[in-house]
Parts: structure tokens; C-alpha cells; sequence
């Protein structure tokens, strides 16, 4: 692992931290409960980003040597991410919506720690002849799509067109949902220009965590909809309880 790498890692994670204390501040909660939250939500990430190369060592995972190699996945990590933060949030007994406080912080580190990648030539795409292919000389000679930037835009554009939608009210206690449906939707279709491994009918193991992520997170959506439209159907049916 270089040094610039570890840096621009770092970097990321301050970013990331520092944009979620600025998105936290309103939040009904104590600075305590706030902490505990971006822990789940840091651990999880952790977790969930390295756990499918663990599963898929399995000498490596009963040493425990495994968790300390090469290979993370961002797609697994955001799911890890996710469900940190709601394990956080039912050991702290809270009941504060959170998601939206997330989903501009997350896009912003994630496009910083993506230029990591670049740098580290790791996570590169397959050769192109487009003007913009880069070489990476610790692959080969070709000049390949540099998937890393086209993330990091994707993601600039991401946390651009998420804070635009908080500030509207649109999607009010969806909007890290929406974020991960988007993203799983993106990392699906450029696998296309990735060198992974084909597994299924020419799909990638990446597509197919991709598929059963939007699935997931498009019934979390719906799930909570009907909650959120259950309460202010109560609270509508309070309102309208003569007073005494």
C-alpha cells in the first residue's frame, strides 16, 4: 500500500467525517448518539466491504488471515454501511430517520477515496482506445478506461444531486436509498467495462450483488413508505379527535 494512497484514504475519511458532522448538526440527538452512529456506520462499511473475499477464502477465514489481504468492495460496503447505522441506532434505542443525513457525506468520501485507487492503479477498467484511457504499468502497455475517475465523477454528481434534493424536501427519509439503488444501478451496467471474472451467463458476482442490492433497498423503500404514511395517517386521525 503507498503512501499516496493511504493519504488520499485518509483524506477521504475526514471528508467524509467533517460532511456528516455539517449534515448531524440539526439532528435531535446528543453528540454521543451522533458519534455512535458514525461508528456503526464506519465498522459496518468495514465489514460488509471485506466480508465477500473473506467468505470466498475459507482457509483464510477460519485464520483469520483473510481479513488482513488485499480486496474491498465499496457496493458491499455501502450495504455494510447501512445496516451499521441501524444496529447502531437499536442499541442506542433511537428512533431519529438518519439516512438522509448520510447521503451526502458518503458519495463526497467515496469520490476522494476513488482517486486512492487511481493512484494505487487497483480497480482499473479494461482496455479502450479512447483518448482518455490511461495506462497503469503495474497491469500491462494497454490503455485502459479509468473506471476509478468515471466513479469519482459519478459520485461528485451523486452527492450534487442529493444535496439538491434535501434542500427541495424531496424524497424526505429516502434519500441514502435512493443513493445505493443508483449506485448498485450503475456498478451493473459499467461492469461491462471491468475485467472481472464471468460467472453466470456473462454476469460478474459484482452484478449480481448489484441486482440483489436493488432489490433489497427498493422493498427497504417501500417498507418504510407505508410506515411513514401509517404515522401521519394516525397522527391525522389524533388531529381529528374532538379536544376535552
Amino acid at each position: 500500500m503507498s503512501l499516496t494512497y493511504s493519504l488520499i484514504i485518509a483524506a477521504a475519511l475526514g471528508v467524509g467525517f467533517l460532511a456528516a458532522r455539517l449534515t448531524q448538526s440539526r439532528l435531535p440527538m446528543s453528540g454521543r448518539d451522533k458519534l455512535g452512529i458514525c461508528l456503526g456506520a464506519y465498522v459496518g462499511a468495514m465489514l460488509g466491504a471485506k466480508l465477500p473475499f473473506v467468505l470466498s477464502d475459507w482457509d483464510g477465514f477460519v485464520s483469520g488471515v483473510a481479513w488482513f489481504s488485499s480486496g474491498k468492495t465499496i457496493l458491499c460496503g455501502l450495504v455494510g454501511g447501512y445496516f451499521g447505522v441501524e444496529i447502531a441506532k437499536w442499541t442506542l434505542d433511537l428512533r431519529v430517520k438518519t439516512g438522509d443525513t448520510f447521503a451526502v457525506p458518503v458519495p463526497l468520501s467515496i469520490a476522494v477515496g476513488r482517486l486512492g485507487c487511481f493512484f494505487a492503479g487497483c480497480c482499473y477498467g479494461t482496455p479502450t482506445d479512447l483518448p482518455w484511457g490511461v495506462v497503469f504499468p503495474t497491469v500491462d502497455a494497454a490503455a485502459r478506461h479509468p473506471t476509478q475517475l468515471y466513479e469519482t465523477l459519478f459520485h461528485l454528481a451523486c452527492a450534487c444531486g442529493l444535496a439538491v434534493l434535501r434542500d427541495r424536501g424531496l424524497f424526505r427519509g429516502q434519500l441514502i436509498k435512493l443513493y445505493i439503488i443508483v449506485y448498485a444501478g450503475y456498478r451493473f451496467a459499467t461492469e461491462t467495462i471491468r475485467p472481472e471474472a464471468r460467472l453466470w451467463h456473462g454476469f460478474t458476482g459484482y452484478q449480481g450483488a448489484a441486482l440483489l442490492i436493488m432489490v433489497l433497498f427498493a422493498w427497504l423503500w417501500r417498507h418504510d413508505a407505508r410506515a411513514i404514511a401509517s404515522a401521519r395517517s394516525a397522527e391525522d386521525a389524533t388531529a381529528l379527535l374532538p379536544s376535552r
